[in-house]
Protein backbone atom coordinates (compact mmCIF):
# COMPACT_ATOMS: atom_id res chain seq x y z
CA UNK A 1 0.00 0.00 0.00
CA UNK A 2 1.40 3.38 -0.96
CA UNK A 3 1.30 6.19 1.54
CA UNK A 4 1.74 9.86 0.71
CA UNK A 5 2.15 12.49 3.38
CA UNK A 6 1.79 16.20 2.94
CA UNK A 7 5.08 18.03 3.47
CA UNK A 8 5.26 19.48 6.93
CA UNK A 9 8.13 20.84 8.92
CA UNK A 10 11.20 19.96 6.81
CA UNK A 11 13.37 19.93 9.92
CA UNK A 12 11.66 16.72 11.10
CA UNK A 13 11.85 15.08 7.66
CA UNK A 14 14.90 12.97 8.56
CA UNK A 15 13.00 11.39 11.45
CA UNK A 16 9.88 10.75 9.33
CA UNK A 17 11.84 9.07 6.50
CA UNK A 18 13.61 6.52 8.63
CA UNK A 19 14.92 3.72 6.42
CA UNK A 20 14.80 5.62 3.12
CA UNK A 21 18.45 6.63 2.99
CA UNK A 22 19.89 10.10 3.23
CA UNK A 23 17.15 12.66 3.88
CA UNK A 24 16.63 14.77 0.76
CA UNK A 25 13.34 16.62 1.31
CA UNK A 26 11.31 14.45 -1.08
CA UNK A 27 8.18 12.56 -0.08
CA UNK A 28 8.00 8.92 -1.20
CA UNK A 29 5.17 7.11 -2.94
CA UNK A 30 6.08 3.44 -2.75
CA UNK A 31 4.89 1.34 -5.69
CA UNK A 32 6.60 -2.04 -5.22
CA UNK A 33 4.15 -3.74 -7.61
CA UNK A 34 5.92 -1.95 -10.51
CA UNK A 35 9.11 -3.93 -9.86
CA UNK A 36 7.50 -6.98 -11.51
CA UNK A 37 7.14 -5.00 -14.75
CA UNK A 38 10.66 -3.56 -14.51
CA UNK A 39 12.11 -7.06 -14.06
CA UNK A 40 10.12 -8.40 -17.01
CA UNK A 41 7.74 -10.65 -15.08
CA UNK A 42 5.08 -12.21 -17.33
CA UNK A 43 7.12 -11.42 -20.44
CA UNK A 44 7.52 -14.21 -22.99
CA UNK A 45 10.89 -15.92 -23.29
CA UNK A 46 10.62 -15.92 -27.10
CA UNK A 47 8.30 -15.10 -30.00
CA UNK A 48 6.46 -18.43 -30.14
CA UNK A 49 3.05 -19.29 -28.74
CA UNK A 50 4.67 -21.79 -26.35
CA UNK A 51 7.25 -19.29 -25.07
CA UNK A 52 5.19 -18.06 -22.13
CA UNK A 53 3.03 -15.55 -24.01
CA UNK A 54 0.66 -14.11 -21.40
CA UNK A 55 -1.98 -13.37 -24.06
CA UNK A 56 -2.05 -17.08 -24.91
CA UNK A 57 -2.10 -18.14 -21.24
CA UNK A 58 -4.68 -15.67 -19.86
CA UNK A 59 -7.73 -17.11 -21.69
CA UNK A 60 -6.99 -20.60 -20.31
CA UNK A 61 -7.90 -19.52 -16.76
CA UNK A 62 -10.83 -17.98 -14.95
CA UNK A 63 -11.87 -14.48 -16.00
CA UNK A 64 -11.29 -13.05 -12.50
CA UNK A 65 -7.78 -14.52 -12.25
CA UNK A 66 -6.73 -13.33 -15.70
CA UNK A 67 -8.56 -9.98 -15.43
CA UNK A 68 -10.60 -10.90 -18.52
CA UNK A 69 -13.51 -8.52 -19.00
CA UNK A 70 -15.28 -10.21 -21.91
CA UNK A 71 -14.67 -13.14 -24.26
CA UNK A 72 -15.71 -13.31 -27.89
CA UNK A 73 -15.35 -15.97 -30.59
CA UNK A 74 -12.00 -14.64 -31.90
CA UNK A 75 -10.85 -12.02 -29.36
CA UNK A 76 -11.06 -11.16 -25.69
CA UNK A 77 -10.83 -7.96 -23.62
CA UNK A 78 -8.46 -7.95 -20.65
CA UNK A 79 -7.21 -5.33 -18.22
CA UNK A 80 -3.61 -4.25 -18.61
CA UNK A 81 -1.64 -5.57 -15.64
CA UNK A 82 0.60 -2.47 -15.80
CA UNK A 83 -1.92 0.26 -16.73
CA UNK A 84 -1.30 3.82 -17.87
CA UNK A 85 -4.66 4.81 -16.35
CA UNK A 86 -7.39 3.11 -14.35
CA UNK A 87 -9.42 1.03 -16.78
CA UNK A 88 -6.59 0.60 -19.32
CA UNK A 89 -7.56 -2.54 -21.20
CA UNK A 90 -6.49 -4.45 -24.26
CA UNK A 91 -8.36 -6.35 -26.94
CA UNK A 92 -6.40 -9.43 -28.02
CA UNK A 93 -7.01 -12.15 -30.57
CA UNK A 94 -6.86 -15.67 -29.16
CA UNK A 95 -4.64 -16.63 -32.09
CA UNK A 96 -0.95 -15.89 -31.58
CA UNK A 97 -0.21 -13.37 -34.37
CA UNK A 98 2.17 -10.45 -34.27
CA UNK A 99 0.90 -8.13 -36.98
CA UNK A 100 -2.47 -6.54 -37.71
CA UNK A 101 -2.22 -7.67 -41.34
CA UNK A 102 -2.14 -11.31 -40.13
CA UNK A 103 -5.69 -11.17 -38.73
CA UNK A 104 -8.41 -12.84 -40.77
CA UNK A 105 -11.66 -11.01 -41.57
CA UNK A 106 -13.58 -12.43 -38.58
CA UNK A 107 -10.79 -11.50 -36.15
CA UNK A 108 -10.48 -8.00 -37.62
CA UNK A 109 -14.22 -7.35 -37.37
CA UNK A 110 -14.52 -8.70 -33.82
CA UNK A 111 -11.44 -6.76 -32.67
CA UNK A 112 -13.03 -3.55 -34.00
CA UNK A 113 -16.39 -4.33 -32.38
CA UNK A 114 -14.76 -5.20 -29.05
CA UNK A 115 -12.85 -1.92 -29.17
CA UNK A 116 -16.15 -0.06 -29.64
CA UNK A 117 -17.75 -1.97 -26.77
CA UNK A 118 -14.72 -1.35 -24.56
CA UNK A 119 -15.11 2.38 -25.10
CA UNK A 120 -18.82 2.10 -24.26
CA UNK A 121 -18.13 0.11 -21.09
CA UNK A 122 -15.46 2.57 -19.95
CA UNK A 123 -17.75 5.54 -20.56
CA UNK A 124 -20.57 3.88 -18.62
CA UNK A 125 -18.43 2.62 -15.72
CA UNK A 126 -16.08 5.56 -15.28
CA UNK A 127 -17.35 8.57 -17.22
CA UNK A 128 -14.15 8.79 -19.26
CA UNK A 129 -13.87 12.05 -21.22
CA UNK A 130 -11.74 10.63 -24.04
CA UNK A 131 -9.60 7.67 -25.11
CA UNK A 132 -6.25 6.72 -26.51
CA UNK A 133 -6.75 3.70 -28.79
CA UNK A 134 -4.00 1.96 -30.70
CA UNK A 135 -1.45 -0.74 -31.30
CA UNK A 136 2.31 -0.81 -31.06
CA UNK A 137 3.38 -3.20 -33.82
CA UNK A 138 6.93 -4.43 -33.20
CA UNK A 139 9.41 -3.85 -30.41
CA UNK A 140 10.80 -0.70 -32.03
CA UNK A 141 7.27 0.74 -32.05
CA UNK A 142 7.01 0.25 -28.29
CA UNK A 143 5.27 -3.13 -28.06
CA UNK A 144 6.05 -4.71 -24.70
CA UNK A 145 4.89 -8.07 -26.06
CA UNK A 146 5.51 -7.78 -29.79
CA UNK A 147 4.78 -11.40 -30.72
CA UNK A 148 1.06 -11.22 -29.85
CA UNK A 149 -1.03 -8.40 -31.27
CA UNK A 150 -3.08 -6.38 -28.80
CA UNK A 151 -5.08 -3.17 -29.14
CA UNK A 152 -4.86 -0.74 -26.21
CA UNK A 153 -7.89 1.23 -25.02
CA UNK A 154 -6.83 3.82 -22.43
CA UNK A 155 -9.51 6.01 -20.84
CA UNK A 156 -8.65 9.67 -20.26
CA UNK A 157 -10.13 12.40 -18.10
CA UNK A 158 -9.59 16.14 -18.07
CA UNK A 159 -6.73 16.78 -15.65
CA UNK A 160 -5.50 13.18 -15.52
CA UNK A 161 -2.08 14.38 -16.60
CA UNK A 162 -1.15 16.50 -13.65
CA UNK A 163 1.77 16.98 -11.30
CA UNK A 164 2.13 13.30 -10.38
CA UNK A 165 2.91 11.83 -13.82
CA UNK A 166 4.45 14.95 -15.37
CA UNK A 167 6.77 16.11 -12.58
CA UNK A 168 6.56 13.29 -10.07
CA UNK A 169 6.83 10.59 -12.76
CA UNK A 170 4.30 8.56 -10.77
CA UNK A 171 0.86 7.36 -11.77
CA UNK A 172 -1.71 7.08 -9.01
CA UNK A 173 -4.31 4.38 -9.64
CA UNK A 174 -7.24 4.71 -7.24
CA UNK A 175 -8.80 1.28 -7.77
CA UNK A 176 -7.69 -2.35 -7.52
CA UNK A 177 -7.53 -4.18 -10.86
CA UNK A 178 -10.04 -6.85 -9.76
CA UNK A 179 -12.54 -4.11 -8.82
CA UNK A 180 -12.01 -2.37 -12.17
CA UNK A 181 -12.48 -5.70 -14.00
CA UNK A 182 -15.78 -6.34 -12.21
CA UNK A 183 -17.11 -2.85 -13.00
CA UNK A 184 -16.20 -3.09 -16.69
CA UNK A 185 -17.57 -6.62 -17.06
CA UNK A 186 -20.87 -5.39 -15.63
CA UNK A 187 -20.89 -2.28 -17.85
CA UNK A 188 -19.97 -4.17 -21.06
CA UNK A 189 -22.66 -3.53 -23.72
CA UNK A 190 -24.65 -6.54 -24.86
CA UNK A 191 -24.08 -7.83 -28.37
Amino acid sequence: MAVVREPSDRSSEAEEQEGTGTPDGFQRLWTPHRMAYIKGENKPTGPGEGDGCPFCEIPKGADEDGLVIRRGASVFAVLNLYPYNTGHLMVCPYRHVADYSELDDDETLELARFTQRAIGALRKASGAHGFNVGMNLGTVAGAGIAAHLHQHVVPRWGGDTNFMPVIGRTKVLPQLLRDTRALLAEAWPED
